[in-house]
């Protein structure tokens, strides 16, 4: 029961025209009920005043203005045609007051610019020549009732555009994100793969020359490695080309998120590393950015991890942290007689290069021997955009 009566609560609140429907009903039976006290009307008379009452409520969100006329309009019809009780402390009813107030705030909310200075000078007028000598105030009171409203109003208006600036701001943050890790990207592929593919051309060429072969079977089969070898750095060059090109669009990017992380985990095992891994993080609940960087350092770690320590056991670990994501990679060492790689240069990719994109996004990073292994542990926030300070 309680939790329907909260639903019911919170739907009221979302719909402004049925709230403001039972804000008029509610000063509609009030106004009907506390009329005898300050007034002496007939009690034919009543339901239509205290409607008239009512009725400039329905107009504050659609027509402020018109409300704000109606109401005024019906407080001097009580001052001019009903007569109130000697101790009656104004010329018409509280209700009838604070239906005039609403509207005049209703007025400083939505109403246009240009129509505020009458609404103040009419208001001042009549509550100045109308109200008795005590309540006088009121005729600058109401003036500042509108500069409170029109103090709020400024003040929605500019956290609305607050918020669409810095939603635009963190689409670019995301967007330089992208332009960031293309960049990147393409700096390994010229420090790696380009440079392998070289080394390949010349050793190609250079071949018979240095080992004195003479055969043309042999001298064929290295220009058919050197023509492939050509073409295949030609098309790495072709791939920079649309990497470095930061005003190109970012769809064209390569953007591998966590929703790729099963496949990742799929390959590196049919690829022969006993892996195993458990995941508990909904790739929903991870900014792009930082999906990004998470899925960067996963396979960043696994390729180390079968690079150093081939055959050894590695466990792969994603969850969520009182609103952090933890990915932990973790490899025992490798079984006597593996042979780990030696002598590649990576191009600056490995432990530096997680370790500052983890920092871009506002994260920690720690990667250490654990006993005869290595587990490298990234931890980073899970609200917000990434930051695009050391990307590059």
């Amino acid at each position: 029961m309680g939790q329907l009566t909260w639903r019911g609560l919170r739907w009221v609140g979302s719909h402004s025209d049925v709230l403001v429907a039972l804000l008029a009903l509610l000063m509609f039976i009030i106004g009907w009920a506390t009329m005898p006290e300050t007034h002496d009307v007939q009690v034919s008379l009543m339901p239509v005043l205290a409607l008239a009452q009512a009725v400039p409520l329905l107009l504050l969100r659609r027509a402020p203005v018109v409300g704000w006329a109606i109401a005024l309009g019906v407080s001097v019809l009580w001052w001019a045609a009903v007569p109130a009780l000697p101790d009656s402390p104004m010329p018409w009813p509280v209700v009838q007051f604070l239906v005039l107030l609403a509207t005049l705030i209703a007025v400083g909310l939505w109403g246009r610019w240009v129509e505020m200075p009458l609404v103040i000078a009419v208001t001042g007028l009549i509550l100045y020549l109308l109200l008795p000598g005590d309540l006088e105030a009121w005729a600058i009171g109401q003036a500042l009732l509108i500069a409170v409203a029109v103090l709020v109003r400024w003040l929605v208006l500019s956290r609305r555009q607050l918020a669409v600036q810095q939603e635009e701001v963190e689409n670019e943050r995301a967007r330089r994100a992208v332009v960031e890790e293309r960049s990147r990207i393409a700096r390994e592929l010229h420090d790696v793969v380009a440079h392998h593919m070289s080394m390949i051309v010349v050793q190609a060429q250079s071949a018979p020359v240095r080992h004195g072969l003479d055969d043309p079977d042999v001298t064929a089969e290295f220009a058919a490695i050197e023509g492939s070898a050509r073409q295949a750095l030609t098309e790495v060059r072709s791939v920079l080309g649309v990497l470095r090109d930061e005003n190109g669009p970012v769809e064209t990017a390569p953007q591998p998120d966590l929703a790729q992380l099963p496949a990742l985990v799929k390959s590196s095992k049919a690829a022969g590393m006993p892996l195993t891994s458990r995941v508990r993080l909904s790739p929903s609940k991870v900014p792009p950015g930082t999906a990004l960087v998470l899925y960067r350092v996963a396979q960043e770690s696994l390729a180390n991890a079968a690079r150093h320590a081939p055959g050894a056991a590695v466990e792969l670990t994603l969850e969520e942290e009182a609103g952090w994501a933890r990915l932990m990679v973790r490899n025992s060492a490798a079984p006597a007689g593996a042979h780990p790689a030696t002598g590649h240069d990576n191009g600056g990719n490995g432990i530096r290069g997680m370790s500052e994109r983890v920092a871009a996004v506002g994260g920690t990073f720690e990667a250490s021997p654990v006993g005869e292994g290595f587990v490298v542990v990234a931890t980073v926030p899970l609200a917000g955009r990434p930051q695009v300070a050391g990307l590059g």
